[in-house]
């Protein structure tokens, strides 16, 4: 026998089909705004962390694995020496850029310390702390000096370790290279605890000429200069000594590359690739490649000439004062700090 039909059924039914067509009218216009609000990677953080890596990948140092002698670096363990033992400072510093490729989020490691002194260490011979900072750009010094038995180094992963030289036409972002040139670098974390930068400044300017196209390569049969591709200055800051810099790190020098003029405080950003200067000079970061139009603007400004030691330069009419500044990285953008 049939049931007798229910009054309510078609009232139900059409309460169940407004119903979906809300819940279709609001996931129509989820994706809508999702799609026209959704961030288009060009943020400051986004931007610097795309570009870093131009000179080698992981840490940004490429092969580099080198550290300071009797220099202890503190810091919370990630992975604890007495319980990690390798043969080699460089093993222990390729230990920690294995935590740090930016593959996988943040770095997990950005300190090594290393016991390789099989007399000083004695049992604590061959360990391999790796550590954490609470602020990479001012890494926690434990002890230093002939009486340390321990040899430490630092790792800057992906958008970390930035620096800006601030000028009036710009700031010039740089990438910090501490497994190579760990010395130079520990220079430039140093002069960032002021607040100023009084005399640094950049004072010669070079342009790449009829010698060295675009993208710094040298032309077929054009000489070697001059102009020689580049944009020297000093970060000889007044009332702030710097240590005297040992020769590290010398790659040939790449268009972007920032060296040392002899031990410092003079130094210099590349416009060109100078492979005819083999491995003369320290070079301690580069220029991230955006920023090269900054570098190449006030290598274009008025200049005169000049005969230093022998040799033709051109320094600029009016130097350009510099400030060196800490990039501080949030999870929305990147901000200058003192």
């Amino acid at each position: 026998m049939g049931r007798k039909p229910n009054d309510s059924e078609p009232t139900r039914c059409a309460t169940m089909i407004l119903l979906l067509m809300g819940l279709f009218s609001c996931t129509v216009v989820y994706i809508f705004m999702s799609a026209v609000m959704r961030p288009t990677g060009n943020s400051a953080v986004e931007r610097l962390a795309a570009d870093d890596g131009e000179f080698g990948s992981g840490g940004g140092g490429g092969g580099c694995c080198n550290g300071i002698e009797s220099f202890e670096l503190w810091g919370a363990a990630v992975k604890w020496g007495s319980d990690f033992k390798v043969k080699s400072s460089k093993e222990c510093c390729e230990a920690c850029k294995d935590m740090c490729t930016g593959n996988h989020g943040p770095c997990l490691c950005d300190t090594w310390v290393f016991c390789g002194d099989e007399k000083a260490c004695g049992d604590k011979f061959g360990e391999c702390w790796l550590k954490k900072q609470k602020d990479t750009l001012s890494p926690d010094k434990m002890d230093e000096g002939d009486k340390s038995m321990w040899t430490s180094g630092i790792v800057f992963g992906k958008g970390e370790g930035i620096v800006a030289l601030e000028t009036e036409f710009g700031a010039i972002h740089v990438k910090l290279l501490p497994e190579c040139s760990p010395h130079s670098v520990f220079n430039i974390l140093e002069l960032l605890r002021f607040r100023h930068c009084a005399g640094c400044q950049f004072f010669r300017a070079e342009t790449r000429g009829q010698v060295w196209d675009a993208r710094g390569d040298h032309i077929k049969d054009a000489s070697f200069g001059p102009p020689y591709g580049l944009l020297q200055g000093t970060l000889g800051a007044e009332g702030i000594p710097l240590e005297t810099v040992p020769s590290e790190f010398c790659p040939e020098i790449r268009r972007g590359s920032v060296a040392w003029v002899g031990s410092g405080p003079e130094f210099f950003i590349s416009l060109a690739n100078h492979q005819e200067w083999k491995n003369a000079y320290t070079v301690f970061g580069y220029v991230l490649p955006e920023d090269m139009e900054i570098v190449e603007k006030i290598a274009q400004l008025p200049t005169k000439s000049d005969i230093w030691t022998g040799v033709n330069v051109t320094i600029l009419e009016n130097p350009v004062p510099l400030n060196v500044r800490r990039i501080k990285s949030s999870n929305d953008d990147l901000n200058l700090s003192s």
